[in-house]
């Protein structure tokens, strides 16, 4: 009855899936794949960079999934999805042409609005790279807003690249900066070898401009925080996505409460300002 007295005509998709049709699936790693998803009903989707959607495998459950690109301006979503548990598994088995239900999208997300005219570094490591690339393809659109746009990736082998045609892209672009490492090489690698931090070696950044994105594991991301806040970035100019912990998308099961806070409601965006004093989170 609560949920029917607060679900308005306004906000009605937050609680009832829409049904959208598989359009595209790409196996990126043995883990990986990405998913392009059309609305049935050819509802234009739009979306902050940050925000995600509630994915349902009809007859298994839900699961919520962090958006991996830029609004389109079209009825589209893609979508990066490890296979971790029923439904994200029960996902991989499909193809295209059936339909999964969404709902969203939710969270806080981040308007790219607020970083025009700063430099804007990216850091994202492994699966971080899906949210990230959101965040990334937002600002290469509107190229001209920004200064200096430093990207930095990482993966644990080769094999588990992400996007690879699209990194081979921003590797050819002269208006950014962009630096890729593997952990660990195989016989075909040839470039830079190294966990991510082992990039700011070869980095200069002015922390007076600098807006930082870093988004990956947990270990991942307290290393690289360090080397930001090293090159005295602000607090409050770093920004992460705590999207790892989220379940229901509306703040009801509990499951992403850290102390009084509901990071589907009031993130998965954050500031590392605010995230250092949830030290649950990290």
């Amino acid at each position: 009855m609560a949920i029917m007295e607060t679900a308005t005509a306004e906000g009605i998709s937050n609680y009832v899936p829409s049904t959208a049709r598989i359009v595209q699936v790409e196996q990126f790693t043995e883990k990986e794949k990405h998913f392009l998803f059309e609305m049935e009903d050819g509802t234009e989707q739009d979306w902050k960079a940050g925000q995600f959607y509630e994915v349902s495998a009809f007859g298994i459950g839900e699961a919520p999934i962090s958006i991996c690109a830029a609004p389109a301006g079209d009825a589209r979503v893609e979508m990066c999805v490890r296979a971790t548990g029923n439904v994200t598994n029960a996902l991989h088995k499909m193809e295209a042409g059936q339909t999964v239900g969404l709902r969203g999208p939710f969270g806080n997300g981040f308007d790219m609005k607020e970083a025009a005219g700063r430099d804007l570094l990216f850091a994202a490591g492994g699966l971080g790279l899906a949210p990230c690339r959101s965040f990334i393809q937002e600002a290469l659109k509107n190229r001209d807003q920004f200064g200096r746009v430093i990207i930095m990736v990482g993966f644990r082998s080769p094999k588990e690249m992400l996007f690879t045609p699209e990194i081979a892209e921003w590797q050819k672009r002269h208006d950014i900066e962009f630096m890729l490492t593997v952990d660990r090489g195989d016989e075909s690698w040839t470039g830079h070898t190294g966990v991510i931090t082992t990039l700011f070696e070869d980095v200069q950044i002015d922390p007076t401009k600098t807006t930082a994105f870093i988004i990956g594991p947990p270990v991942m991301f307290k290393f690289t925080v360090l080397e930001v806040l090293a090159r005295m970035v602000p607090e409050s100019r770093i920004i992460c996505s705590l999207e790892r912990r989220m379940k229901c998308g509306l703040g009801k099961c509990g499951h992403c409460q850290i102390r009084n806070v509901y990071v589907c409601q009031e993130g998965p965006i954050f500031t590392y300002q605010q995230v250092k004093r949830l030290r649950e989170a990290i």
